[in-house]
């Protein structure tokens, strides 16, 4: 499929409820209490996991998404911006995949059963107690400051666009613009 100049609803939808997630996610995340040894999920954490599991659905739709529906960087960006904002984009991509993966492994090796909304149980990524396990839900916690970092950097990049280029670059994301690019 030859590139399209601007997103698609479906990519729109995609990118905006991921955000939506993620930011609850966040909200969640800081307020739940430090996991101890021997503890169980209580609801706070099984909400979180529930969530960590449809993001990590829905940023593999995403990226099969961008993969097959492939977005022109705008031809009024100077090169530098076109392959830095690929590069942050790929880097979100990698990033919301690695730190759903970690937890789910960090749940796993916790001997948790993860059930969707405390209805459908997930499998275990790892046995419990795995050495493996442990060191790759130990990332978890780093990637999601260097997940915000990330996010941070794409927010303010963006923002940049109507208030410092004076361009139109952001709306190729906002919700109801189907502007096309010249």
């Amino acid at each position: 499929m030859s590139p399209q100049r601007t997103y698609g609803s479906t990519a729109k939808l995609l990118h905006w409820a991921i955000v939506g997630l993620l930011v609850l996610q966040y909200a969640i995340g800081f307020l739940m209490p430090d996991i101890h040894r021997g503890m169980l999920p209580g609801t706070p954490m099984n909400i979180h996991m529930s969530i960590g599991f449809i993001v990590l659905l829905l940023i593999v739709v995403r990226l099969v998404w961008r993969i097959t529906h492939p977005i022109t960087p705008d031809s009024s960006l100077p090169p530098w911006q076109q392959t830095s904002s690929e590069g942050v984009h790929w880097l979100l991509y990698l990033l919301v995949l690695a730190t759903t993966l970690t937890g789910w492994i960090f749940a796993s090796m916790r001997g948790w059963t993860i059930f969707l909304f405390w209805m459908v149980p997930l499998p275990r990524l790892v046995a419990e107690g795995s050495a493996l396990g442990r060191t790759i839900g130990q990332w978890h916690e780093t990637l999601i400051w260097v997940l915000l970092v990330a996010i941070g950097t794409h927010v303010l990049a963006a923002l940049m666009h109507p208030f410092v280029y004076k361009d139109r670059v952001m709306q190729r994301m906002l919700p109801g613009t189907n502007r096309v690019q010249q």
